[in-house]
């Protein structure tokens, strides 16, 4: 696609803009000795002391490598370094279990679609013996109706969620807090949710929940309309700092309808940031005006009644189903083939990165990371296995890993029977990449092939230029510093369009030899710009034949560039004339058709980014220097 083409219909700039934020992944390859369930699907995850708990909807289990199954259903529990399946845990559920927590004093609280548990009615909600498996009779937890689909225990509070409409006898619709410990209704809790959206086999019901980490917000989502009266459409966010209650949190991105006939609703599960700044909604739904078929980012702190997503990633009409954040990482699973693929239906559209049912985005943009592990068996599938099923059904970090639950036989391109688990052993941490944040060091100017013009630069003004010779640098267009690396755009008839984004590391003044900084960039006419620089996850640019300043998302763990181009508000300058640009310090350093080298404050987040009325000429144009270049980079080497 032309960059002609994909500028269309572009949307506008968000304000907020994240900051950069070091992340750690967990490996991209599951561990060996986790133990396969046989069929249905693995649902909820919990973890005391070295013991895991899995829970779902399933009638066998053995261990890695036995050849024969296990009656097991619905609850197992197995050893986290060894696999070995705790044959002592054997607790008797007639229905499936859809959620874990544990409790302050060390028991597994279980909730799920069950009427008895060990041969004793017991409807959907119970705590059970960590060791045996055995009820705990004087927890007095119940959901009298309806299936708790999620239970999160946060201090002595237990949320819990679901279908249900009563619980331990006291009336609650879909929402409810309990203590913990003891399992009585915390009555200070009085948050109902209801109305289903008026589709066909539309049935009101919370399926996802939140607690921030400090335990003053929760957000919910499901299929409901309104929340202790207040129009709330798939999401409420409940303020629990105080007596609880429903915060002046709105949004209308959840409120059209997607594939309503199969989806009556689609926002599928939230969970929070480490540090509780934003949380993240995913969704299924197929195709619609609202956020189908998505992944989005808002800011905890936000209120009003039309809230705005910070950043929306897109599969191209596929179902995202479940999500983890942790440690700087947002990964999410589903049946998806795609991610960053906003111009993509039901197929790759330009941008798309192949993401195979599971992926981890870039918490400051959502363009996806280079993780990879794929939910494939590759060719490790056994006979009566299922490939590829339609749901992951629960993304959990535990203390020392990422564990998967889904409905299908493959992770990492092997066999993994409807659960996974990726250690954090042997994952990788990333760090902080950023355009230089020093105030002076050099500016860059290509100077012909091979050559550029090295200028020292600070507040005060710049030095005398000198040529330099930079062998790798041929054929280069705009350009722009990220971290040690420098970005560089330049023709090449092989590519699909006609162009790449190469990338060289900078190490004291020399660019090494460049690569491709990604084949999913191929779509991308890197070199229309006609100048670009880097600034917390965002690529900003010109071109010759658009008065605007552009940007697109562009993740530094693997070079990504966003599918979508977002335009910011700016006055006074006509973008057309611009070739070259970089950022130094807070400013927006530009060279320009006249020749001449300009400056102006840069605030993304401003109303007016950029008020070109205030930019003052750093440089003239000389017989030396000629500030019309699109290849122009700040470093401080």
């Amino acid at each position: 696609m032309s960059l002609t083409v994909a500028l269309t219909a572009i949307p506008a700039s968000a304000v907020y803009v994240p900051p950069s934020k070091a992340a750690t992944l967990v490996t991209a390859n599951p561990a060996d000795n986790t133990p396969h369930a046989q069929n249905g699907s693995m649902r909820a995850f919990a973890q005391i002391g070295t013991t895991v708990y899995a829970g779902g909807s399933f009638t066998g289990v053995k261990a890695a490598g036995a050849t024969a199954w296990s009656t097991a259903s619905n609850l197992i529990a197995y050893d986290i370094g060894t696999g070995a399946l705790k044959t002592g845990f054997k607790p008797v559920l007639d229905g499936a279990v859809q959620t874990l927590a544990v409790s302050p004093d060390g028991k597994l609280i279980v909730g799920g679609s069950f009427g008895t548990v060990n041969g004793v009615a017991r409807k959907n909600l119970v705590e059970l013996d960590p060791a045996t498996g055995a009820t705990i009779t004087s927890w007095a937890g119940r959901a009298d109706g309806g299936v708790v689909r999620r239970a999160i225990v946060h201090g002595n509070h237990l949320y819990i969620a679901g279908a249900f409409h009563w619980v331990n006898g006291t009336e609650h619709s879909l929402l409810a807090r309990l203590d913990a410990t003891t399992g009585a209704i915390d009555s200070t809790f009085q948050v109902d949710a209801s109305g289903a959206r008026p589709y066909p086999d539309s049935t009101e019901l919370v399926w996802g929940l939140a607690v921030a980490p400090n335990g003053n917000t929760v957000v919910a989502v499901g299929n409901f309309t309104k929340v202790n009266g207040a129009a709330r459409n798939q999401v409420v966010m409940i303020d629990t700092s105080g007596t609880p209650a429903v915060a002046n949190w709105n949004t209308d991105r959840y409120v059209p309808a997607c594939a309503s006939t199969a989806f009556p609703f689609y926002a599928r599960d939230v969970d929070f940031a480490d540090d509780g700044s934003y949380f993240v909604i995913v969704a299924d739904g197929g195709d619609g005006d609202g956020y189908c078929d998505s992944t989005a980012r808002w800011e905890t702190a936000d209120r009003g009644t039309d809230v705005k997503a910070t950043w929306v990633d897109f599969t191209g009409s596929d179902s995202v189903t479940s999500l983890e954040v942790a440690d700087g990482v947002v990964y999410i699973g589903g049946h998806f083939r795609w991610q960053n693929n906003t111009n993509g239906d039901d197929s790759a559209g330009a941008g798309a990165v192949g993401r195979y049912g599971i992926a981890a985005l870039d918490q400051q943009n959502g363009v996806p990371l280079a993780w990879n592990p794929g939910r494939s068996p590759g060719s490790q599938l056994p006979t009566g296995g299922t490939s590829w099923g339609p749901i992951m059904w629960e993304m959990w970090k535990g203390p020392s890993g990422l564990f998967i639950g889904q409905d299908s036989d493959g992770l990492g391109n092997e066999y993994h029977g409807r659960l996974g688990y990726f250690p954090s052993s042997g994952g990788r941490t990333i760090a902080v990449q950023d355009a230089p944040q020093a105030a002076s060091g050099f500016l860059y100017l290509g100077a012909g092939d091979g050559k550029v013009k090295k200028v020292s630069y600070a507040a005060s003004g710049i030095g005398t230029a000198s040529t330099v010779n930079q062998p790798q640098l041929t054929g280069a267009k705009a350009a722009f510093a990220l971290s040690n690396k420098v970005y560089w755009a330049k023709t090449d008839s092989s590519a699909a369009s006609g162009s790449v984004l190469n990338v060289s590391t900078l190490a004291s003044g020399t660019l090494s030899a460049p690569w491709v900084g990604s084949g999913y960039n191929s779509w991308f006419t890197a070199a229309s710009m006609t100048g670009a620089f880097f600034l917390q996850g965002r690529m900003y640019y010109t071109t010759s034949s658009s008065n605007s300043l552009f940007y697109r998302y562009l993740t530094p763990d693997g070079s990504v560039v966003g599918c979508t181009a977002f335009t910011l508000p700016t006055t006074g300058i006509d973008w057309r004339t611009v070739r070259g640009m970089t950022w130094v310090a807070g400013k927006l350093v530009y060279g320009s058709t006249d020749g001449s080298l300009r400056k102006v404050t840069f605030d993304p987040a401003a109303a007016t980014a950029v008020a070109g009325a205030s930019a003052t000429v750093v440089a003239p144009k000389t017989t030396a220097t000629n500030w019309n270049n699109p290849t122009l980079f700040f470093a401080t080497s």
